[in-house]
């Protein structure tokens, strides 16, 4: 009968022991001050990212640039190479599985117009006449020329105007754009 008792013992403290070591020491010693850390994510990022994921633009996007000599990613513009800490804020990561386009790590810097996103996202070949992304139609509003007075449509090329129409984007747009703009890991000579 003791001898059970001592089995079921072990057995519990060995399953305690697991516990405090897989789980809470790490969290204690990887980094005591995650708690301290101010984001700085603001509402429209936190959407966006969202919308990035939903949208599956991690499918043809990496966020991972490789170091030099391992790839032509510095050499392309794509920033200095990835560090742990460029993934701190995003959950889920966003490395990605292959490159069908340009890696977006900073892709804030390279392309700070919000303007060139909102028409690169409507229409990808009017920015980019090889681009192979689709057009994401879904993130805007197709209006009347006359319709919501005081809002400009985005800048659409002549090519790619609907006459008598405007294109206005989305909250949803807004908030991808925004994420989009707020990758920007440090790279020489980008301020």
């Amino acid at each position: 009968m003791i001898r059970n008792w001592i089995l079921l013992f072990g057995i519990v403290a060995m399953f305690a022991a697991a516990m405090v070591g897989l789980t809470i020491l790490p969290k204690i010693v990887v980094d005591p001050r995650v708690e301290e850390v101010d984001f700085g994510n603001t509402f429209e990022i936190v959407q966006g990212h969202a919308i990035y994921v939903r949208e599956g633009c991690i499918y043809c996007h990496s966020m991972q640039v490789r170091p030099e000599g391992f790839g032509a990613d510095f050499e392309r513009g794509w920033g200095r190479a990835s560090e742990v800490e460029d993934y701190r804020n995003l959950t889920p990561h966003l490395l990605g599985t292959m490159r069908t386009g340009p890696d977006l790590s900073n892709i804030g810097a390279r392309q700070p117009s919000a303007d060139w996103h909102y028409t690169h996202l409507f229409q990808p070949r009017s920015m980019l006449p090889g681009s192979i992304m689709p057009p994401y139609p879904w993130l805007f509003e197709v209006v009347n020329e006359d319709a919501r007075p005081g809002r400009q449509g985005i800048n659409l090329p002549e090519a790619y105007r609907i006459p008598g129409k405007k294109v206005l984007p989305t909250d949803e747009a807004r908030y991808l754009v925004a994420f989009l703009l707020s990758l920007n890991q440090e790279t020489p000579g980008v301020d």
